[in-house]
């Protein structure tokens, strides 16, 4: 299909709003050109794109960001009680003073600009590359517009099992800060890694994620997005999986007026593992939530899961699309795609596409989607039982999140996460 005027026309002004990175190493500097290239094809996304008809982009490609207010909270940031690695950046920007000593065994951490600086870097099989990739069958300029423009983020090499996790800490301080960050990390074979993000970042967020895990390496991400509630965000990962290697990303939202997640993974090895899954909960008319997935399955007796749960009130909008396209000799393939939206009034909506597309015989695939109220007789049985109804309410959404919180492997983690819903609950009864 032909790109429209309109939509490379919103391209160039989008661009326009970004200084271009200076002149660096010869790796870095031919995989922005290339992303340039791929994102003035493409064109800015719009509403009539089949990727997008549930969500609107206009806010994520405006020229100008609209200021978001801060939250004023005495909540300490999530994942504050787990031993880790902390690097913080303010309004998309790395701040050493507010970070940890960056070295720690068995991972090698450099800033995206120094290993740009050289012209010899293991980052140039990664960088962009995986986004690249992952432009087909769909594409996503607003992540070939992240490599063509990033100067923040974070290589992470890892050659063994981490001690402790790495923790991005995201903190706002302009109204109108915007902030592009791309990060890439690479396990190498047996390998064994964790990675925390938490924090709101800016008023609008364009970041991408690129994971390659090598034969027998395990990567882990846990995800908590911040609770501004005017804040913005597109957020891309996308993940190259090798034999027997295992990957696992769990993304908690609450509030924000327009997230988007985007998740894309291939099976490139044998006997593999993926699993993607979020909880989310928005309260307004003005919150917009969507996960958007797919997974390519290129590879024989691997697995994939997606567990997606929404609790959405007072007229909020929940959007799903995931896709699992099993090629030809993917055979004993296993993939499970299950979501789920809560609607706690009469005026959300829930939006779903569920795709299967497989090419091999020997599959195991299946797809649940199914939005409702709460269960009337559970809400009987507890209160009948003493539990005033809105305590018994918020049990019942907790149970519901739950779901998808059981597949972060942490139990400290997902008990943090569990207290910050809950917490969510609380603030939000009555309104």
């Amino acid at each position: 299909m032909a790109v429209t005027q309109p939509k490379l026309d919103a391209a160039e002004v989008l661009l326009a709003a970004y200084p271009a990175p200076l002149e660096q190493g010869q790796w870095a500097d031919a995989a922005r050109k290339a992303a340039l290239a791929r994102f003035r094809a493409e064109g800015a996304p719009v509403r009539r794109d089949e990727y997008w008809k549930f969500t609107n982009p206009s806010m994520l490609t405006a020229p100008e960001v609209a200021p978001a207010g801060l939250l004023d909270t005495d909540e300490a940031p999530v994942f504050e009680a787990t031993d880790k690695l902390l690097i913080v950046f303010v309004d998309g920007v790395f701040i050493p003073e507010l970070s940890g000593d960056l070295s720690l065994e068995g991972v090698q951490i450099e800033h995206l600009n120094e290993a740009s600086a050289k012209d010899i870097h293991w980052a140039r099989d990664y960088y962009g590359v995986l986004e690249a990739e992952g432009q087909k069958p769909v594409e996503r300029p607003l992540a070939a517009l992240n490599t063509a423009v990033a100067t923040e983020g974070f290589m992470f090499r890892v050659t063994g099992k981490v001690s402790k996790p790495v923790c991005i800490r995201y903190v706002r301080d302009a109204l109108d800060a915007d902030a592009v960050v791309h990060h890439v990390v690479r396990l190498e074979e047996g390998a064994d890694f964790t990675l925390l993000e938490n924090g709101p970042a800016a008023a609008r967020f364009n970041h991408v994620l690129e994971v390659d895990v090598a034969d027998g390496a395990a990567f882990h991400h846990v995800r908590a997005q911040g609770r501004d509630h005017e804040r913005m965000a597109a957020t891309h990962l996308f993940a190259r999986l090798g034999r027997e290697s295992s990957f696992k990303s769990f993304t908690l939202t609450v509030n924000g007026q327009l997230t988007r997640n985007e998740c894309v993974i291939t099976f490139n090895g044998d006997d593999a593992h993926a699993t993607v899954a979020g909880a989310s909960a928005g309260d307004g008319d003005d919150y917009h939530h969507d996960n958007t997935v797919f997974i390519t399955h290129d590879a024989v007796n691997c697995e994939s899961r997606q567990v997606f749960k929404k609790v959405l009130r007072n007229g909020a909008t929940g959007v799903f699309q995931g896709k699992i396209l099993v090629k030809e000799d993917a055979q004993k393939t296993d993939g499970y795609q299950v979501s789920h939206g809560l609607l706690l009034d009469d005026d959300c909506n829930f939006l779903a596409k569920p795709e299967l597309e497989i090419y091999a015989d020997d599959v195991a695939c299946s797809h649940g989607s199914t939005c409702g109220g709460l269960d009337e007789t559970a809400m009987f049985y507890l209160v009948s039982r003493g539990v005033p109804q809105i305590e018994a309410q918020d049990m019942l959404i907790l149970a519901f999140l739950d779901d998808a919180i059981q597949e972060i492997e942490d139990e400290g983690i997902a008990e943090d996460l569990r207290g910050r819903m809950k917490n969510w609950m609380e603030r939000h009864r009555g309104q």
